[in-house]
């Protein structure tokens, strides 16, 4: 059992710090942001996750989970400080790590005792020499301390059951007693430990959403070639996923990859590269392909609807996943704006992550968690989310409601002979379009 102080409340700090607890360690979850401290102290979770409100009201009852804003004393009191705040893509690309080395020097000047810090933000290689060696500045090298890497794979919606099921924790260090803590530390969570350097934990984490990135824009190009010839990217995703050499993770073509991690790693990692020289093409690709699906939707509702100027159309789900409020980077940040533009009268509808989407998109659309009045009256459905109420729509009352039964769906939701035969022009991702009792391929 240690003592653990956990900076940052954010989605990777909130959810590790919980599930640290659970394991049976005494964790102080650190914020400056005293009004979520507050919140979190009354019970309200800045974030969607499934089974985290449970733990939280466990562990907190237990005397395990605490939190705080005043973060020199949770770093006094801590064996294990864990650095978990924001990494936000720069204007340039890079990771912004302002907040990181605010918190460096944050524990150098309040270090009391040996300590072990643990970078788990997503971070450039070199940052852990880059806070080593600010904290020994600020601290004066009066007391020793070892920095450790080890970056988080937690999937948004089942980030629970990935920390407390991991397939593996990656374990960066130079200090043998460093590296013996943190295996003890994930030993409750019965995961493989790759042990390795600093910066080859800094570089795993980089590649890996890079690597699952590129699967994803992969299959959208491969998706986009189908369409065209009248192939069926679901059967081609399945043909290929068979082969144990690629898997069948990762390969469904939709309307491309937002989220925290994906949009802001392939850029930073793209950015590592040009810093060493590297010319790294086929990531550019990636990003290319990825922003080029959103602007393929734009496209598809337009070869239905034609000019789009007064068009009513409804946008079912606006986080970039199921299960969660996550609006960074999802595709409906780029979509509705331009439907916006063009004319068009924007009705959404999601359970979760309206209070998230007016904060960005403001009043250029209207909000509702009703599906059905959200689809009443519209010219076209556009689907973004793969949330369960939407995959279990009443399809035969949604062409009722609708002015045409026109429906582009980025998920590929639905099967097309069911929609042929219910009489909707369907568009999806990678398939031949159905209209009707039709089946043809000449839309885009």
């Amino acid at each position: 059992m240690k003592n653990i102080a956990v900076i940052g409340t954010g989605y990777v700090g909130l959810v590790s710090g919980v599930c640290f607890s659970e394991a049976g360690n005494h964790v102080i979850c650190c914020d400056i942001d005293q009004g979520k401290i507050n919140d979190l102290k009354r019970g309200i979770i800045p974030i969607f996750e499934p089974g985290l409100n449970q733990l939280i009201d466990k562990n907190v009852a237990r005397n395990r989970l605490c939190f705080t804003s005043d973060i020199p004393k949770a770093i006094q009191r801590a064996e294990v400080i864990i650095i978990a705040v924001g990494t936000p893509m720069s204007r340039t690309g890079e990771a912004d790590l302002t907040h990181v080395k605010q918190v460096a020097k944050t524990i150098g000047k309040h270090l009391n005792g040996y300590k072990i810090i643990v970078n788990k933000s997503t971070v450039p290689v070199g940052t852990g020499k880059m806070v080593k060696n600010l904290i020994s500045e600020i601290s004066r090298d009066q007391y020793a301390f070892d920095v450790v890497s080890n970056p988080e794979f937690l999937r948004e919606g089942v980030a629970v059951k990935d920390t407390m099921q991991m397939e593996r924790a990656v374990i960066g260090a130079t200090s043998a007693k460093a590296m013996e803590v943190m295996v003890q530390l994930h030993k409750p969570f019965t995961t493989k430990v790759v042990k390795t350097t600093i910066e080859s934990a800094e570089m795993i984490k980089y590649a890996a959403n890079a690597f699952l990135a590129t699967k994803i824009s992969f299959m959208n190009d491969i998706a986009n070639i189908c369409e065209r010839a009248g192939a069926d990217v679901t059967k081609v995703s399945e043909g290929i996923g068979l082969d144990s050499r690629i898997g069948q993770k990762f390969l469904q073509a939709g309307v491309g990859f937002g989220g925290s991690c994906f949009p802001k790693d392939t850029a930073a990692l793209l950015h590592i590269a040009e810093s060493f020289g590297y010319d790294f093409k086929l990531i550019k690709a990636v990003m290319e392909t990825n922003i080029g699906q959103r602007v393929q939707i734009i496209k598809k509702v337009e070869s239905i609807l034609g000019s789009l100027e007064g068009k009513s159309i409804s946008i079912l789900g606006l986080a970039f996943k199921p299960n969660t409020n996550d609006m960074r980077y999802a595709p409906a940040l780029d979509i509705i704006p331009q439907l916006n533009h063009l004319g068009a009268n924007v009705k959404t509808f999601d359970p979760i992550a309206i209070p998230e989407a007016k904060k960005q998109l403001g009043y250029i659309c209207s909000y509702s968690d009703d599906l059905y009045e959200t689809i009443r009256g519209t010219d076209a459905c556009v689907i973004l989310t793969g949330w369960k109420e939407i995959k279990s729509l009443d399809l035969e009352k949604t062409k009722r409601l609708m002015n045409h039964p026109f429906v582009i769906d980025g998920r590929n939701l639905f099967d097309l002979t069911m929609m042929q035969n219910l009489g909707f022009t369907y568009v999806s991702v990678g398939r031949p379009v159905v209209h009707g009792e039709t089946t043809f391929s000449n839309i885009i």
